[in-house]
Order: structure tokens, then C-alpha cells, then sequence
């Protein structure tokens, strides 16, 4: 692509690379140059003129972004839109609720190939609803060279996916010391699987002992089971975990490196997936276990060592009712 100044003349068929301000209307930049548009420049004290001009082996900024986003959107669900190509840009959109999966190195090596041929995303496993924005095509110039975007097509081994919900029900057991558990846990719960379009069953509230929880565990009508505790489990060999083992159920994993979350535990009972929810389950802010529970819910497996790579980015905003601050001090005065 030539960009540059060049006289009237010469414009003709060329891009207009900057607005111009003309009597009788505004010429928008991008705009291909016709007669007209010249003459009217011309009438306005123009001699020269700053354009792009695609050669042969150029594509047009447009064409480009369209031919990526055709291929980066070519979802076999049919849950990723693309819009209209316009300036350069395409945007990708969710067509369902879920999560967002994609290969983050392939996005790398799109963006490797031309600095003027650009793709940004939302994190990997993002929660969206319908609408949502996934993506971003951007054609930085007016036109790149077309051996550019059949490389970077080259580079796109597989689309970007919305993974939809695969468990549609959830089981939240409660267990008690005491008072009963108020409703500021299951409603926390609630509000999380209503984002993905889960339901919770019936309430169930048992006492804080391995017995009775195994029991309620394998009685659990829901899809999904989660555990929330009335005392924090503090140990593999604690009274959730011990539960889910009784109930012939499994751990895959009890603490993650994600804070406000850290004393979450994972395990199954079959293909039943069993979560055992921090305390910090019980406030909508987020915390680890929005995203185990959001990969779990949209049938993703969550193995140790995913969890054990959530520890970049895992500290999160502290959660103001938490009772022991992370970072509390005590005065010496």
C-alpha cells in the first residue's frame, strides 16, 4: 500500500486517508476519492491531498477484517456472530450464555504477523450472556497485503467457542451448627446459576457431621452438587470432603490459589460434579469459585492443574465483609 501526499490529479480512486471539511458536506476519511470530490476540493483551495492507495497485492481494511472474522467465528454451534465489517472492524458476539473458549497462543501468533492486522479477546473461559462482545477484528491501515491475512488465516486452527450450560440443575446442601444457615449463601448461589441459565433444587439443610452430609449427598436431586458449610473447611480431612469420600465420591482437588476462594474443593460422585463453596460463596462479589463453578456448569473438566494455574490474576478485590482481612494489622502502640 502507498500512503502519502499526492497532487488532485492524482487522487482519483485513491482513499481518503483524513476527514476533510468542504462546503456543502464533510468528506469522511476512508472515503474512495471520485470526481466530484476532487472537483470540489479543488474548488475549496486544495492542490494536494493525503490517500492511501492499495497496490495488486493489497486487501482493503474491510475485506481483510471480514475474511478473519469469518474464520476466527466459525463456531459449528452457531453461538458466535460477527458483525458487518465497517472502518476495519468486525466485532464477535455471543449468541448464548456460557463461557468463551479459544487457543490464547493462536490469538499471539494472528496478532505476530502484521502489527496492522490486530485481534483482541476477552480472557479464556469469560462468563457472557447473549450480546455480549467476545472479540474484536481490527485492519489498523487501510488496506494490508493480502500473503499477511493468508497467514494469519493460516494461523487460525480453531474458532473462538461459547461453550453453553451442560448441567441445568444444582443441588446446594447446607450444613448446620446451631441457628440455621440464613439465606444469604443459597441466594448468592442462586443469582450465580441464574447468569447461566441453572436452577437451584429444593433447600436442604443437614447437621455439621460427615454422617448426615454423605447421606444428603447421595440423595441429591440436582445435576450439580455444591457444599457450603456452616464452619469453614480447613483440611482435606474435614467434614465436607470426608463426606463427599463416605457418600463413594472422589477429591480432585481441596484449596486454590485464588483469593477470596482459597478453601473451595472439587471433587465428583460418578459423572456428578461436587463443589464444596468457600465461605466467600456467600457474597456476589467474585471469588474462585465463579470460576470453577462456570467451567464445571458448562461441562468443561476442571483437573489440579487448572486450578493450580489460576494463581496469576487470582488475587482478587477483597470482599468487605469478609471476617479476617487479608490484609489486617494489628497496632504495636
Amino acid at each position: 500500500m502507498k500512503f502519502g501526499a499526492v497532487p488532485l490529479e492524482q487522487a482519483l480512486g485513491a482513499i481518503l486517508a483524513h476527514s476533510a471539511n468542504l462546503r456543502g458536506g464533510r468528506l469522511r476519511k476512508g472515503k474512495i476519492l471520485n470526481a466530484d470530490d476532487l472537483s470540489r476540493m479543488a474548488d475549496g483551495g486544495w492542490q494536494d491531498v493525503i490517500v492511501a492507495r492499495l497496490t495488486p497485492d493489497d486487501m482493503d481494511e474491510n475485506a481483510a477484517a471480514a475474511s478473519l472474522a469469518s474464520a476466527l467465528s466459525a463456531d459449528v454451534t452457531g453461538m458466535v456472530r460477527a458483525s458487518v465489517a465497517a472502518t476495519g472492524r468486525v466485532n464477535l458476539h455471543s449468541e448464548a450464555a456460557g463461557i468463551v473458549l479459544f487457543d490464547p497462543a493462536m490469538i499471539d501468533a494472528i496478532n505476530d504477523v502484521n502489527p496492522m492486522i490486530t485481534v483482541a479477546t476477552v480472557l479464556p473461559h469469560h462468563r457472557v450472556i447473549k450480546g455480549d462482545m467476545i472479540a474484536t477484528i481490527k485492519i489498523i491501515a487501510y488496506g494490508v497485503p493480502r500473503g499477511d491475512v493468508d497467514k494469519a488465516l493460516h494461523v487460525v486452527t480453531h474458532s473462538l467457542k461459547v461453550q453453553q450450560i451442560a448441567y441445568r440443575t444444582a443441588t446446594l446442601i447446607e450444613t448446620q451448627i446451631g441457628v440455621v444457615p440464613s439465606d444469604k449463601g443459597r441466594e448468592a448461589l442462586r443469582a450465580r446459576l441464574d447468569r447461566l441459565g441453572a436452577g437451584l433444587t429444593d433447600r436442604c439443610i443437614v447437621p455439621h457431621e460427615a454422617k448426615p452430609l454423605a447421606k444428603a449427598i447421595g440423595e441429591a436431586a440436582g445435576d450439580v452438587v455444591f457444599i457450603l458449610t456452616a464452619s469453614a473447611t480447613s483440611d482435606p480431612q474435614d467434614v465436607g470432603p470426608s463426606a463427599v469420600i463416605q457418600a463413594g465420591g472422589q477429591i480432585t482437588r481441596f484449596g486454590m490459589p485464588v483469593d477470596p476462594g482459597n478453601l473451595l474443593f472439587l471433587g465428583s460422585m460418578g459423572a456428578k460434579p461436587i463443589i464444596g463453596l468457600p465461605g466467600c460463596a456467600r457474597s456476589p462479589a467474585l471469588n474462585g469459585a465463579d470460576w470453577v463453578l462456570e467451567r464445571v456448569l458448562c461441562g468443561q473438566e476442571v483437573t489440579h492443574k487448572d486450578i493450580a494455574g489460576m494463581g496469576v490474576g487470582g488475587l482478587l478485590k477483597e470482599i468487605p465483609t469478609r471476617p479476617q482481612p487479608r490484609d489486617a494489622h494489628s497496632s504495636k502502640d
